[in-house]
């Protein structure tokens, strides 16, 4: 559980790490050298909006070892919220970037899904290449349930390869949920969706040019390379100048405000009481990006011990997206194990930043 160490922040409902394509791909290969399962998520806009009214496609996400911001939107509204998100790390630059080197042993990947012969195309180019990644097999699942794809049959295929790397491709709602159900039976260390990554190493759709990507304009060239597209991103884009306007700017507003509240930097003070089958921790002081240090430890210490947590914010004056971010981590290592995690006696400040944040799911 060193997850609760590393610096993770609550974006409208979603935990981001604080990583650039640099760490993120160290990460990778720290969890293939160690053979631990790790699930990357990339959430993008698309994502963002989806998670918002589906619930299992957001604790996808949540339930991630490593979660990139795969969108300039993304980082624009971090920047504005004062979130410390260094850069876009898309999937597709995680793969460019193994691809180009040239040192070491390559990775392993393996293609789950794509439009048929995508996968098989993509085996073609990339063993051509002298590369860091080398492609260990494909296999196209068609255009069936989650239930169908995840059959022995397929699973043990999958599996009967030596595979660092498994990148899926089904859509991101199915894909993340294809992902869920079946990772633990899945011999692969390294697991994501990366949905258009088959197709820009088959050839079948270009990437953007650096500088519509740079500018956030890669969208614009999606819908030019894949015009079906156009609907998905209309429709993205409606829902997120409403996120801009309903969550993101009153919120950022607020920050802008009240930053004497967010330079606290006494630690909070913790304390716990505990029973067969829960445990309260009472909080006292700003629980914000500078002050939660201490809050780390007694988390992982409480998850271990197996127990439903209740978190009392009776004394707590105001919270941040960093402890809003460290809770959800929290709420993901609570759900695998069946317990819950639930919060009380929050101020009606804290409660309209639970809001701004979409993660009123933890208040119902």
């Amino acid at each position: 559980m060193e997850a609760f160490y590393s610096q993770s922040w609550c974006l409208c409902g979603l935990p981001f790490d604080v990583v650039d394509t640099s760490s993120a791909i160290s990460a990778l290969k720290r969890a293939i050298k160690e053979e631990r399962p790790f699930f990357i998520s990339t959430p993008n806009l698309n994502f963002l909006i989806a998670a918002q009214t589906d619930k299992a496609f957001r604790e996808s996400v949540i339930n991630s070892d490593l979660s990139v911001a795969d969108g300039m939107p993304l980082i624009w509204m971090a920047r504005l919220l004062k979130i410390p998100l260094p850069e876009r790390v898309a999937g597709s630059n995680l793969m460019e970037a193994l691809f180009a080197e040239k040192n070491g042993t390559p990775i392993r990947v393996y293609f789950f899904g794509g439009e048929p012969g995508a996968g098989e195309r993509a085996c073609q180019v990339i063993n051509q290449a002298n590369a860091g990644i080398r492609a260990v097999g494909h296999f196209c699942p068609g255009f069936g349930t989650i239930e169908a794809m995840s059959i022995d049959d397929i699973i043990d295929e999958i599996n009967r390869h030596e595979i660092d790397f498994l990148i899926v491709a089904l859509g991101a709602r199915k894909g993340q949920a294809w992902i869920e159900k079946n990772r633990h039976r899945l011999k692969a260390p390294v697991i994501s969706h990366l949905g258009a990554v088959i197709n820009f190493f088959a050839g079948t759709v270009k990437r953007a040019p650096v500088w519509m990507q740079r500018i956030g304009l890669e969208w614009l060239w999606r819908i030019l390379e894949e015009p079906s597209l156009w609907k998905r991103y209309f429709f993205d884009g409606l829902r997120f100048v409403k996120l801009l306007v309903v969550n993101v700017i009153p919120y950022a507003v607020w920050i802008r405000f009240n930053q004497k509240k967010l330079n606290e930097t006494r630690p909070v003070v913790i304390n716990t009481e505990e029973d067969d089958h829960n445990i309260k921790i009472y909080l006292i002081g700003a629980c914000i990006d500078k002050t939660i240090a201490e809050l780390r430890p007694v988390f992982k210490e409480c998850v271990a011990k197996k127990k439903n947590i209740l978190i009392d914010l009776q004394a707590v004056p105001v919270i941040d997206g960093a402890f809003l971010g460290l809770c959800l981590l929290l709420y993901k290592h609570l759900n695998e194990q069946g317990c819950q995690l639930s919060f009380q006696n929050i101020n009606q400040q804290n409660k309209r930043i639970f809001r701004w944040n979409l993660v009123h799911f933890l208040i119902p």
